[in-house]
């Protein structure tokens, strides 16, 4: 049956190399199980590297004050009160367990003067939070997870893109994938398969995202009957690069605001006074990245749309040390020196809320076997994400999603590859080659990215969701007919035109979800209904398939608990 096909078995599999991947990874491992871990890219390349500013842990280092209560409290604000309440519970409790694992594990964090881990203020968070390595947080975090992995033993499977769940009755059984290089298939065996593949930003044309990020596992996940929640929520990150072209997007770092960074509009006034006059520039990234695009629509943005982001008042030895990475990323790419001038920023696509529906305990999803953790699954920022939080996510829920599918494949047999969906699968990846009169899948791409950019951008309305919606069924005709040329070694084209189905199809749910919510919240703001609806706080969107169709229901919201409703209460 699968003779045809190179095939490897494991007990989990682990779909993504990022730092929940790589938890997960170290987890199952720990707990005896066989783990295979495939990466779309290489080993050490994930996009978790590209997380700057710190990992939000109250460890109460800094401020003494902080606990895991006033986390809970501000994640769940953060987040206008739609969060998955267990989940900000859980994490908010465990993070600072997981940094100092971390620290155990060879992570070189920034010190207070009398060696404990030094903290710094992030938007939206009451107290000095953020644990981090200079600016370059997630690069230490993926360092120290990769060789704690390595050293383990973990089988590593890179340059590999799974293109589809295979599944036994209701179950999880395997996956089907090919080699990037090659272009040969593959088939993995599991009794439990962990997505952790990221966000979806390379829909849209501005992003912070790496080339990775194209809504992979999300897809994956839902073609296999797993439900998707709160896709509406797509995070606009206020602070990414303007200028050159070719920078576009590229993360400045929430950082450079938590050190002191002022914002101001062409007119040199400090515009954060006007929308969040209590938290100025460590507002949250939702209220920051409006206020950014407001001033440039009304006329007052920098000479290339953005808005004056400053920190050449602190000494600039102070600068280079705190913030290296920015130093360097403005003089290389942009020839700007930040500790003597401004940087031009502006909103960039950054970081998806919404995704996969999973137990809070567990990170399964609404299909037995099958796992989730980090952005690739939702719940715990609900309608918005607190800087931060993303770090502290992978590790809290990379480590129980780990846990749980190692459980979960010690007491399941292994289900049967079907020849049929593996057959399926390889048909599915060859199409494109037999078609002579179809269109080259970047023009596709490129439309794709106008359409997300302009009509599911960072305000909306009725009429341009409706027009995206209609977009979105002519990009899929146009799939059916998409070519590549070529052979299958080393096919950039051909890998996209697998890449820009599950782009399109995340991107409806993105749409429909958009569509369906008729309020402002967090990240989603609708022009037409601009203010907060009590009634749509208190459920959430799900997107379900259906036959070949995409149906979506509203369900509500879990009540939380009466001690945790008090937590909430306090400070207001």
């Amino acid at each position: 049956m699968t003779s045809s096909y190179e095939t490897h078995e494991h007990d989990v599999l682990i779909i993504g190399a990022g730092g929940a991947g790589l938890r997960a990874a170290i987890e199952a491992l720990a707990q005896g199980a066989r783990v295979g871990l495939v990466c779309k890219s290489l080993l050490g390349k994930a996009h978790t590297v590209m997380a700057e500013g710190g990992i939000a842990a109250a460890m109460g280092n800094v401020d003494k004050a902080d606990d895991w209560r006033t986390h809970f409290r501000d994640t769940m604000r953060g987040g206008k009160f739609l969060n998955n309440w267990r989940m900000a519970q859980l994490h908010a409790q465990e993070a600072p367990e997981r940094v100092r694992e971390l620290e155990h594990w060879g992570a070189l964090f920034d010190r207070t003067e009398d060696g404990q881990i030094l903290q710094r203020a992030f938007g939206g968070h009451t107290f000095k939070r953020l644990c981090h390595v200079g600016d370059r947080t997630g690069l230490e975090l993926i360092r120290t997870l990769q060789d704690r992995g390595v050293q383990q033993g973990i089988d590593v499977y890179m340059e590999c893109t799974i293109t589809r769940l295979i599944r036994d009755g209701d179950r999880i059984a395997g996956a089907f994938g090919y080699w990037r290089e090659q272009g040969r298939f593959v088939v993995f065996k599991a009794r439990s398969i962990v997505i952790a593949t990221g966000g979806i930003g390379k829909a849209w044309k501005v992003t912070s995202n790496s080339w990775e990020y194209t809504a992979d596992g999300m897809a994956l996940a839902y073609e296999t009957g797993a439900e998707l929640l709160d896709m509406e929520f797509v995070q606009f990150h206020p602070t990414g690069m303007v200028w050159p072209p070719g920078v576009q997007g590229i993360l400045v770092t929430e950082a450079v605001r938590g050190e002191g960074g002022t914002l101001k509009n062409n007119r040199g006034e400090r515009f954060m006074e006007k929308y969040d006059p209590k938290r100025m520039e460590l507002s949250t990234r939702d209220v920051v990245a409006r206020a950014i695009y407001t001033e440039v629509r009304e006329g007052r943005g920098t000479e290339h749309g953005g808005a004056y982001l400053n920190i050449s008042h602190k000494p600039a030895d102070y600068v280079k040390k705190k913030l290296p990475s920015m130093y360097h990323q403005f003089k290389e790419l942009a020839d700007v020196d930040i500790t003597t001038g401004p940087m031009e920023v502006g909103p960039t696509c950054h970081y998806m809320m919404g995704g996969i529906r999973v137990d809070a305990e567990t990170g399964q999803s609404t299909v037995p076997g099958l796992f989730a953790a980090g952005e690739a699954a939702a719940g715990l920022h609900g309608a918005n994400r607190l800087g931060g939080n993303s770090l502290s996510d992978l590790v809290v829920f990379g480590k129980r999603a780990g846990t749980a599918a190692a459980e979960h494949s010690s007491r399941v047999q292994s289900g049967a590859l079907d020849a049929e969906q593996l057959e399926e699968a390889e048909r599915e990846m060859l199409a494109p080659f037999e078609r002579t009169d179809g269109e080259f899948p970047y023009e596709i791409h490129r439309d794709l990215q106008e359409t997300m950019h302009s009509l599911v951008g960072i305000f909306r309305n009725e009429e341009d969701l409706q027009k995206a919606l209609g977009e979105l069924e002519k990009f899929k005709r146009r799939l059916e007919s998409v070519r590549a040329d070529g052979s299958r070694m080393f096919n950039p084209g051909w890998h996209l035109t697998r890449d820009l189905r599950s782009m399109v199809l995340i991107s409806e749910a993105v749409t429909r979800s958009a569509l369906a919510r008729r309020e402002s919240r967090g990240a989603h703001s609708r022009i037409d209904y601009p203010n907060l609806d009590d009634t749509w706080g208190k459920q959430n969107n799900i997107i379900v398939k259906r036959g070949d169709t995409m149906a979506l229901e509203q369900r509500p919201v879990a009540d939380l608990p009466d001690e945790l409703k008090e937590i909430l209460a306090e400070n207001k």
